[in-house]
């Protein structure tokens, strides 16, 4: 990967790997519709104004708002709502550790859009061990180890809806031609507009007016929602739906460090075996299997000289090479 694509995995990583702290302090507050709600209003004005002081403009093709419903209620409606609900009795920290099995939900996803044709023995590895530790995780015989159960489905369900996420928009909004910033304001604004639709049925709670909790919501919404979005369209973008989906892979230390540190958060034997394990599943899912053709292939033969009589007309390869030059200029 290139130091572009780094820095991206890295500020995508600390910003989203902060948002399950910020989640734990303003649900002091706020219900998890209410929470969600506020983040994806203030993410889409703060993404859509960007844009259009920059002269872009949102799609117009009924197609493309119907991906971006779609990849709003997988990517952000479901899942953070979820992730909110969850951190009332649980734990920001298993949250996080929880929302790291995303990316075998991203390959599942993958499978059943065709984006992925099979499965390489280390990628079935990989769902395995991530099955296997996020089964550790929930620990169903000891769950009050890492929350309650309501919490730890919450998680699980909210995981599940994420990693697919990454994939239907791999697949369905990428190469349209419309600029990153658009998409991630489009898909707030979608996002927005279905939280809405939930909030007379689901946020009509009562509000705790916390100083901490004001704060947390304003950064949720401005940082991890405008900002984080725009970076992760441009890593689906520009590096592809696999590589974004790893943001998990460097959140989740981020995410357990401040849960520790400044909530004091506990977190048994299990939930660190089972960290390991979803780590160490998404390591082998990002395991590229090496091409065939380079497997065994020997040395080319060493070409044998040309006489001058009978060397070959030039016409077809300077054809060729305006092809190319035309194509790339195309693009």
């Amino acid at each position: 990967m290139s130091k572009a694509t780094y820095a991206r995995l890295a500020a995508l990583s600390l910003i989203w790997g902060s948002v399950f702290l910020w989640i734990k302090i303003a649900g002091y507050g706020f219900s998890p519709v209410q929470m969600v709600l506020i983040r994806l209003a203030l993410g889409a004005v703060v993404i859509l104004a960007i844009g259009y002081a920059r002269g872009l403009r949102l799609p117009k093709e009924r197609a493309v708002w119907g991906h971006l419903t779609v990849a709003a209620l997988l990517g952000n409606a479901i899942p953070w709502t979820l992730y909110a609900e969850g951190e009332i009795e649980g734990s920001s920290s298993v949250a996080a550790v929880v929302n790291g099995s995303a990316p075998i939900w991203t390959l599942a996803a993958a499978l059943l859009l065709g984006q992925e044709k099979r499965v390489s023995g280390f990628k079935a590895g990989g769902v395995l061990l991530g099955l296997g530790g996020t089964a550790l995780i929930a620990s169903p015989w000891n769950a009050s180890s890492a929350g309650t159960g309501w919490s730890i489905l919450c998680f699980v369900l909210g995981s599940v809806s994420f990693g697919a996420s990454f994939a239907y928009m791999g697949r369905f909004l990428v190469g349209r031609g419309i600029p990153p910033l658009m998409l991630a304001g489009g898909q707030l604004g979608a996002a927005t507009v279905l939280l809405l639709v939930a909030f007379p049925f689901l946020g009509l709670q009562s509000v705790t007016w916390r100083t901490d909790s004001v704060v947390s919501v304003l950064v949720l919404g401005v940082v991890c929602t405008g900002f984080a979005a725009l970076l992760n369209f441009e890593l689906i973008i520009k590096d592809g739906a696999t590589v974004a989906s790893t943001v998990t892979y460097l959140m989740t230390a981020v995410a357990v460090v401040l849960g520790a540190v400044v909530l004091r958060e506990p977190l048994g034997w299990t939930v660190w075996l089972g960290a390991v394990a979803v780590l160490a599943a998404t390591g082998l899912l990002r395991r590229k299997p090496r091409p065939a053709a380079e497997e065994g292939k020997a040395p080319a033969p060493a070409a044998r000289p040309v006489p001058e009589e009978k060397a070959p007309e030039p016409a077809v390869r300077p054809a060729a090479e305006a092809r190319t030059q035309t194509a790339g200029a195309a693009d």
